[in-house]
């Protein structure tokens, strides 16, 4: 191989480690026997979520999580892999190729990492079953709110109870 080749493929490896650094989620599939229009559609739902999702060599992988201090996650790459990086949401890529996954069967979870901390299968798919960062948000809110209510409907009470008594 001549060096202008190792030097690209050492090029894509520093850009790849670089994206699984800054990714606060990673989940790698397995894609292989998709259609074509399955995955455009899969492409375009993450697009919209702000995730990249890329066809990427095994060996290229492998490297780049070394690079990136995430070498539990060589094991998962075997056979055809796909990955989907998220910079903001940890929930989108989970949620996403998760519920994909549900009505293709051709598409499989293989693993990925949560804020830099390699993940399972099982842990990407439990991930996928919280609320997206919207819905926690609204959640966090509701709680945050019921004390205030409670004291409104408290005052609201007293308030009705003296007019009755007057």
């Amino acid at each position: 191989m001549s060096e202008a080749i190792i030097a690209k493929k050492a090029e894509h490896v520093d850009l790849i480690a670089e994206k699984m650094k800054n990714a606060v989620s990673i989940v790698v599939v397995d894609s292989r026997g998709l259609t074509v229009e399955q995955d455009t559609v899969l492409r375009r739902s993450l697009r919209e979520a702000d995730v990249e999702f890329k066809v990427i060599k095994n060996s290229i992988l492998s490297r780049a999580a070394e690079k990136a201090g995430l070498e539990d996650m060589k094991d998962i790459f075997v056979g055809p892999s796909a990955v989907a990086f998220s910079n903001e949401d940890v929930v989108a890529p989970a949620k996403i190729i998760n519920d994909f996954a549900k009505t293709a069967d051709a598409l499989e979870i293989k693993g990925g990492a949560i804020e830099g901390a390699t993940s399972s299968k099982e842990e990407i798919q439990a991930l996928a079953a919280l609320p997206n960062r919207e819905g926690m948000l609204s959640m966090l809110l509701s709680v945050l709110q019921a004390p205030v209510r409670n004291v409104a409907y408290a005052v609201k009470a007293v308030a009705e109870s003296k007019e009755d008594a007057a």
